[in-house]
């Protein structure tokens, strides 16, 4: 069994200082491809009390997501723990709670920005406007620990961490339900609250603002849990014959179809209400353009499995041979332009909008 996450942490590692780091990552694809799970977040009656409790009147009207799966989908083996999160929204932030179930709650990394995941941690992914590109990532071990960072783009599109960014304004809080740190004994886990400044979070936002009811915004959430046993007192990764940690495990809300966090067009959807929690449901209503980005999507997959063969771009779609046939049935009809080093596809939708994408991944519309 390969390792898991290998190419994720050598990415997220070798990104730092070296620049051809994204190369690790050219090649991942979803290898299945479930659809994006969906969230309609309302609004917070009162602010929830950021002390990683999460027993605020606010949190218990919020609704629970589905329980985290794996990385990979429902083909993989369901996750042994259980991890779920609620999320509220007000006009200053964005509110996150995660209780992750843990029997051997433990942390060691302590300083700031630092490699949160080499711990068990928590995490999570938002690209405001659904582009790929300038999305932000949060990292939180039980011990509190924060790494947070903005890409330029995904790794596997020499997308570089911008390391120093930080979320300015954040508040964040954790909670043991047991003992950290504590080994022998048996912990039931531990929760993770978080208020995230729509302030810091406009600067990769659709017109640099906070959201607005019926928007939406693309977001997931991640779990890295690592296998231990207890020794001489002290937790520590277990290892295989040759001294090496076994692989983690990656647990998420919505299933990437691959080990890797970094493909923003598969995380989930989120949708803002204007409803205030425990006062109605709201429905999510799907982007009716979706099956049209999706399509490109696939087009984008095909082009570069066709570059990293043949040197170059393909400027017929006829020679992309891993194109899904009919994509998105008789609405796909895109028009590509291509060189040896880009490319450019464009597909009108039924509205009368065009969507694009080119070669670094990046999705754009052009209005009606």
């Amino acid at each position: 069994m390969t390792h898991r996450r290998f190419a994720l942490a050598l990415a997220l590692v070798l990104a730092l200082d070296n620049p051809d780091a994204s190369q690790a990552q050219r090649a991942v694809v979803p290898a299945t491809l479930e659809p994006p799970r969906a969230y309609v977040v309302y609004r917070a009656a009162t602010p929830p009390r950021i002390d990683g409790r999460l027993d605020d009147g606010s949190w218990m009207a919020a609704p629970w997501t589905e329980d985290f799966v794996d990385v990979e989908g429902s083909s993989s083996p369901r996750p042994r723990l259980r991890t779920r999160a609620r999320m509220l929204w007000d006009d200053r932030y964005l509110y996150i709670a995660a209780e992750l179930e843990e029997p051997d709650v433990w942390g060691s990394v302590t300083r700031r920005d630092d490699v949160v995941f080499r711990d068990d941690d928590f995490e999570v992914f938002i690209d405001p406007d659904g582009d790929t590109h300038d999305y932000y990532e949060l990292e939180v071990n039980a011990l509190g620990t924060v790494w947070d960072l903005l890409l330029t783009r995904p790794y596997r599109d020499g997308g570089r961490p911008l390391d120093g960014w930080d979320i300015h304004g954040l508040r964040l809080a954790t909670r043991v339900q047991g003992t950290l740190n504590r080994a022998g004994d048996r912990d039931r886990g531990w929760t993770v609250e978080m208020a995230l400044p729509w302030e810091a979070l406009r600067e990769a936002a659709p017109e640099r603002r906070a959201p607005r009811p019926g928007e939406r915004w693309r977001l997931n959430f991640s779990r890295v849990e690592w296998d231990v046993d207890v020794r001489a007192g002290h937790y520590l990764k277990r290892t295989d014959a040759a001294g090496r940690p076994l692989p983690e495990h990656n647990w998420v809300w919505s299933p990437q179809g691959a080990v890797n966090m970094h493909m923003p067009e598969r995380w989930g959807f989120l949708q803002f209400s204007a409803r205030v929690a425990g006062s109605g449901s709201e429905a999510f209503v799907p982007d009716p353009d979706q099956p049209v980005l999706d399509a490109l999507r696939a087009l984008y997959y095909a082009e570069r499995r066709y570059h990293e063969r043949h040197g170059a771009y393909a400027a017929d779609l006829a020679a992309l041979e891993d194109l899904p046939p009919g994509a998105a049935g008789a609405q796909f009809r895109p028009r590509l332009q291509a060189t040896t080093d880009l490319f450019q596809a464009d597909a009108p939708t039924a509205g009368g909008a065009v969507l694009h994408i080119r070669q670094d991944g990046k999705s754009w519309t052009t209005p009606r």
